[in-house]
């Protein structure tokens, strides 16, 4: 909890510097249990987003209103850790983009979030680790 509190408060929208693994891998793990927690809250609440499919009436989409704004809400933080992340292996944050590219942009993303960072000194700051 404490690395999801350091990006939502101190990092929300630092750009700059770099982020360890853990840091960011926290930070999802909290998040994604938070997002589950809307969705529950929007089928409980019954404020889940419905679909008209066609012959067959609505359908529900399962999330909502909650969900939703809990994901606007992450979302320049979530951006910001990722850009950070990427400066951790010595990758520009404009390397995000790579998930452009159907599937194989995504796997690569997820591979470099995997990866060590440079142990040494960056273009874009310190070791975190140190």
């Amino acid at each position: 909890m404490e690395w999801y509190l350091k990006v939502m408060r101190d990092n929300y929208t630092n750009f700059s510097g770099r982020a360890r693994r853990k840091e960011y891998w926290m930070f999802t793990l909290v998040y994604v249990i938070i997002l589950i927690g809307c969705t529950v809250l929007d089928n409980v609440l019954g404020t889940v987003f419905m679909m008209d499919a066609g012959p067959l009436g609505e359908i529900s989409m399962g999330y909502g209103w909650a969900y939703t704004i809990c994901g606007l809400i992450h979302f320049i933080p979530g951006l910001a850790l990722a850009v950070r992340r990427l400066h951790d292996v010595g990758k520009s944050g404009w390397f995000y983009l790579i998930f452009l590219i159907p599937f194989i942009g995504a796997a690569w993303l997820l591979v470099l979030f995997c990866l060590e960072g440079k142990k040494e000194d960056n273009k874009y700051g310190p070791n975190p680790k140190a």
